[in-house]
């Protein structure tokens, strides 16, 4: 008696999309459907086994055990480094596949958070600093987002030709940016210009250039359509025009807002089968059980079904899933690899480069151990762990507080004081006597200050949260540090002793007093496991900070434009923001001074759809090494239409030894310098454009250097 043939999806030599083809055509509706869920469960007549697709990196493998963690997205986009980004990607999903051959089970089952599908990177413009979510992003400006974000992606997905390392999964698109308490009705109004210049370029690059191979929708409608059952986001802008072949899937529970909140379709049945008709394979929830109905109801037929588990299957075979892992490079990466020491010293790589020195008051940094007696380390957020990961985390083996940092640092030699003297939020001051008396005693203060998942964070959020009290999410009230901690500095100030403050936080501050009265602020963000180490490495001189702001710095809640409001021309962010700031994007700081000459663009005039290069000279003329983040800013002079007062269109950073010069190029392509007009369409007009070359905006003190062209 002959063997029965193995099927053709279980052969590996065959085309994947044959293999596909041939395993859905084997499902029933019910196996079809719940393949379509998140949870999906297995198959076990067809051997298909059972797979989590909720499964989170954004700044280290998260929820999934030990893993190296990274500073949180907003420190990444402070390194203005996309080749860093990319390493970090690389090391991220080399755990993630470690982890997930590890832990999958002798039937093939996979366990949430140990998949291959990666719900990340956020690249959500960071529109404004109340939203508690802009820790995730990469900052406020489109071009910046889109370069981090294609590095992310492809640092994720891999380079093999036939198999994906993991998938990525840009999110949240599109037009989504608070306020959180509203997520789930919210209708975000965007003009085609905002949306064009604003909302949806970094979500481009991605598909054209980073080919993510996964994409999800948000929660909130965005003028007037459910982002996840969009015609206008999901099949005309993503996959007709961006020529986007990947799967996409639903934030979690936002088919349930279609009909409950958003009130578009009155059954989970119709919003179901409108979402999936519009392009949302996956539903991270279970409202598609509802599918069922849907069929038996004519709202949809089973061969649409199909398409939407075609895509999804495309991605399982890219994966790997159903082929001998002998077959799949990425299935060899041995477990020795998560949480590794060559990830760790990224890990402090990464939080060295993210740090923005905003304040250094007679070049009172670097501190000279050897001339100090006696530190006191007082502040929140200046010995607790978890401040130092932020959000949507995993758990290191070993972390390194500012305190830790700091008493590593100085040895045995000097004296390190520690007194927390307040809580993050809370505005008793029982701690103050504990802390004035260590100020007292020192010789310098470090004040550790800022904000946490306490203040900040997704709607709800319990991750972080030790003592039960939940984030709402937003900061709509204030931008100043909450409690009573402006009021500690002050106390502290009082002994005459010098204050410097460090910074932990995922979002602008408005630290005013600060600003003024501290010898020195230096920005940490939230570091990652390494934090302390870096902020200690900068502090002592062993380390030039180099990193600039990726969002603006406001003096005050009432510099900002409402909440609510997504025209980016009501004044959001540097690009549209005419006031003055604390500290201005691309702002930053360095131990040593850099000088820029000889700007040279390729023509002084050129014809519409041309190119243009911009080249220029920098210069460390310090005596200290450091980092200088070269940044080109271009104005439209005679634009028909409003326009950004300037938009960041392209940077480097690069590393000078003392005395050393660099030639840096950059190219301007006609979508650089495009318009868009009333009906979105991207056009380059005939007029003047002014260019600014330097280490951080026009007119903020930076050096830099200018020039202008002609487009006829």
């Amino acid at each position: 008696m002959s063997e029965k043939p193995s099927p053709l999806y279980r052969d590996p030599t065959q085309p994947i999309a044959a293999r596909v083809a041939d395993l859905i055509g084997r499902m029933t509706l019910p196996e079809k459907v719940s393949q379509m869920l998140h949870e999906a469960p297995a198959i076990e007549r067809l051997g298909v086994p059972a797979y989590n697709w909720w499964n989170e990196c954004l700044h280290g493998v998260g929820r999934a055990g030990i893993a190296t963690m990274f500073p949180q997205a907003i420190g990444m986009g402070a390194t203005w480094n996309t080749d860093l980004i990319y390493r970090t990607a690389v090391a991220i999903s080399d755990e993630g596949r470690a982890k997930h051959h590890a832990s999958l089970q002798p039937n093939g089952d996979c366990a949430q958070y140990y998949g291959l599908t990666f719900w990340t990177p956020n690249i959500n413009i960071f529109r404004d600093p109340r939203w508690g979510r802009g820790q995730e992003t990469y900052g406020e400006d489109p071009h910046l987002t889109a370069r981090l974000g294609v590095a992310f992606v492809k640092g994720l997905q891999g380079d093999d030709p036939k198999y994906l390392k993991t998938v990525a999964t840009p999110k949240h698109y599109a037009v989504h940016s608070g306020p959180e308490s509203e997520r789930h009705h919210f209708d975000a109004i965007a003009s085609w210009r905002d949306m064009r210049e604003t909302y949806l370029p970094a979500f481009e690059a991605t598909v054209r250039e980073g080919e993510a191979a996964s994409f999800m929708g948000a929660y909130n409608r965005t003028n007037g359509e459910p982002c996840c059952a969009s015609p206008t986001l999901l099949q005309k802008i993503l996959c007709d025009e961006w020529g986007f072949d990947g799967f996409i899937v639903s934030d979690c529970g936002a088919i349930d807002d279609i009909y409950m909140h958003h009130c578009v379709t009155p059954t989970a049945a119709s919003a179901s089968a409108l979402a999936v008709k519009n392009g949302c394979d996956l539903n991270c929830g279970c409202t598609y059980h509802a599918l069922n109905d849907a069929v038996a109801q004519g709202l949809i037929d089973e061969a649409t079904l199909d398409l939407a588990l075609t895509r999804l299957f495309t991605a399982r075979f890219r994966l790997g899933m159903f082929d001998p892992p002998a077959l799949v490079p990425y299935a060899q990466i041995p477990p020795e690899v998560n949480d590794c020491a060559a990830h760790r010293a990224l890990a402090l790589e990464v939080a060295r480069e993210s740090l923005v020195l905003l304040k250094n008051a007679d070049s009172f940094l670097p501190l000279d151990k050897g001339k100090l007696k006696t530190i006191a380390v007082i502040g929140p957020n200046a010995d607790d762990d978890l401040v130092l990961l932020g959000n949507y985390f995993g758990w290191p083996s070993r972390s390194v507080t500012p305190l830790q940092g700091i008493r590593e640092k100085v040895g045995a030699g000097v004296e390190v004081l520690y007194a927390r003297g307040c809580d993050v939020r809370d505005v008793d001051t029982a701690g103050f006597a504990e802390a004035l008396a260590a100020a007292k005693q020192a010789d310098v203060v470090i004040a550790v200050m800022g904000i946490s998942q306490l203040v900040e964070g997704e709607e709800g959020q319990e991750e972080g949260v030790r003592d039960g009290r939940r984030s709402t999410g937003d900061r709509e009230d204030s931008l100043d540090l909450p409690g009573s901690q402006d009021h500690l500095l002050q106390t502290l100030a009082a002994t005459g002793k010098p204050i410097v403050v460090v910074l932990l936080n995922g979002s602008a501050l408005a630290v005013n007093w600060a600003a003024e009265h501290a010898v020195a602020i230096l920005e940490a963000w939230y570091p990652g496991e390494e934090g302390g180490t870096a902020i200690a490495d900068a502090l002592f001189g062993d380390y030039t900070p180099g990193g600039r702001l990726p969002v603006t710095f406001y003096k005050s809640i009432e510099q900002l434009p409402p909440f609510r409001e997504y025209a980016m021309a009501a004044g959001h962010t540097y690009r549209f923001f005419d006031g003055q700031p604390l500290y201005p994007f691309g702002y930053g700081l360095s131990y040593t001074t850099f000088a820029y000459r000889d700007l040279c663009l390729s023509a002084d005039e050129i014809a519409a759809g041309e190119s243009m290069t911009a080249r220029v000279t920098v210069q460390n003329t310090g005596v200290v090494a450091g980092d200088e983040v070269v940044q080109l800013y271009v104005r439209d002079v005679r634009a028909s239409v409003p326009t950004p007062i300037r938009h960041l269109e392209g940077f480097a950073r690069v590393h000078l030894e003392p005395g050393a010069a660099q030639t840096v190029t950059f190219t301007l392509n006609p979508r650089q310098m495009s318009i868009v007009d009333d009906a979105g369409q991207y056009v380059v007009e005939p007029g003047r454009f002014e260019v600014w070359v330097g280490g951080g905006q026009p007119g903020t003190g930076a050096p830099g250097v200018s020039g202008s062209f002609a487009v006829r």
